[in-house]
């Protein structure tokens, strides 16, 4: 069945088939192979993949990112932003990096992140004489700390499919988020200065009073969802909900920027992004059962105990193999595949399941702005309206950054688990 359902697979994907689909016929493929699993198995085992509470959490996300895009309130944040560091040479693109990880404090998703920022800030540094294959290229690297920085929707999911508490994987995302965030300023900051990029990034800087009065209400909402689930005020689930309520006020009571009439688009665009995630989830549900029913983890398990004899060496790999899949894979498909798997034999090396859900999903993160399919690459060329081939060599210094910083995070635990021994009782 284990060879059905691979070779099936590997078919669908040549064929470009969307991946929820190669997932769900490759599954369908493997049922029948099998031939004593009735197709009953199908509708069921898809149902209770999505039947979870904590995934409540993603459509509101979702819809949360989409109301502060509309709302004036990214618009605010980029203000904010350029306020702080806008005012040395090649300010306006730490703008980009500090902005994207702001508004990822709410959206969780690196798509929406490159859409609602670098509709403002791509044009901007094309404005200020960037080249706009490097302006793309620095958005999309930066919306990659949508993934990162909590709330997150790929650490929803690993918590999810591994049932490991994602209000301590919350906590795990800070530290390696604010050093990628960290990492990828001073990087775009040696660059300008390199090339001669963004000496006049200071000249429409607005004050930092002003910018910080008018970005007042925007923060409301970052501040409502990390301060409420670290104060075990509420769960992250209830988390999202709170969201979504605190950016329709600030949008339609406070900038009056959000009208009634813009909702149904928002709340469209919100619904197809779910129905995608979903379709993949339950997918990947059944798709891992027919997996873990045919004991191919067990023998993974197995074959990985006796090739890596330590830690480090199967971190080193799985790192790797992760890379690897990431740039050609969904990250949400990758995360429900694999980490039912790879998790257990993490514990196994003595690996915190927290720690290991913070090394898949900066991994994978880096795999959403490396070619060939890193879904961040289609975003920003999209805004920038280029073509791909033009901000891949941009992004080399990127993918070498973010790869160092996953290095550090993989073997320094410290990194992402300090918060978590710091607020050991945190809501999950």
């Amino acid at each position: 069945m284990n060879a059905a359902i691979a070779v099936s697979l590997v078919i669908f994907f040549l064929l470009g088939v969307p991946i929820a689909v190669s997932i769900g016929l490759a599954s369908i493929v493997g049922i029948e192979v099998h031939g004593r699993l009735p197709l009953l198995l199908i509708p069921q085992r898809m149902f209770a993949g999505i039947d979870s509470f904590p995934l409540m959490a993603i459509p509101l996300f979702i819809l949360a990112g989409n109301l502060m895009s509309a709302g004036g309130i990214s618009a605010r944040l980029v203000d904010l932003a350029k306020s702080i560091v806008g005012g040395v040479q090649g300010g306006l693109a730490c703008t980009c990096v500090l902005t994207c990880m702001i508004f990822a404090s709410v959206s969780g998703s690196s798509v929406a992140t490159t859409f609602a920022i670098g509709s403002i800030l791509i044009p901007a540094m094309v404005k200020h004489n960037y080249p706009t294959a490097m302006a793309a290229s620095i958005q999309a690297s930066s919306a990659e700390l949508g993934v990162l920085i909590p709330p997150s929707i790929p650490l929803i999911l690993y918590g999810v499919s591994t049932e490991t508490s994602i209000g301590q994987l919350f906590l795990a995302g800070i530290g390696p988020g604010l050093l990628v965030a960290g990492a990828l300023m001073l990087t775009v900051l040696v660059i300008c200065r390199i090339k001669g990029l963004g000496r006049d990034d200071g000249d429409d800087r607005p004050g930092i009073g002003p910018a910080v009065t008018r970005a007042l209400p925007a923060l409301m909402v970052p501040v409502a969802i990390i301060g409420g689930i670290y104060s075990g005020i509420f769960t992250p689930t209830e988390a999202s909900a709170v969201a979504v309520f605190v950016a329709l006020l600030v949008g339609i009571v406070i900038y009056r920027e959000l009208p009634l009439s813009s909702l149904p688009g928002i709340l469209r665009r919100t619904v197809v992004s779910t129905s995608a995630i979903m379709l993949i989830i339950s997918a990947a549900a059944l798709f891992s059962f027919l997996i873990s029913r045919s004991g191919l983890p067990r023998e993974v398990a197995a074959w990985v105990s006796g090739v890596f004899e330590s830690k480090l060496s199967f971190l080193l790999a799985v790192n790797v193999l992760l890379l690897l899949i990431g740039m050609f894979i969904e990250t949400s498909a990758a995360i429900l595949v694999l980490a039912p798997i790879f998790t257990p034999i993490a514990v196994h090396y003595g690996v915190d399941p927290v720690h290991f859900g913070v090394i898949v999903v900066v991994n994978l993160a880096l795999g959403m702005f490396t070619p060939p399919l890193g879904v961040n690459l289609f975003a920003a060329c999209a805004v920038a309206r280029i073509p791909m081939e033009k901000i891949v060599p941009q992004l080399l210094w990127f993918v070498l950054v973010v790869f160092a910083c996953l290095m550090l995070v993989t073997y320094i635990p410290d990194i992402a688990l300090w918060p978590v021994r710091l607020l050991s009782g945190s809501p999950g």
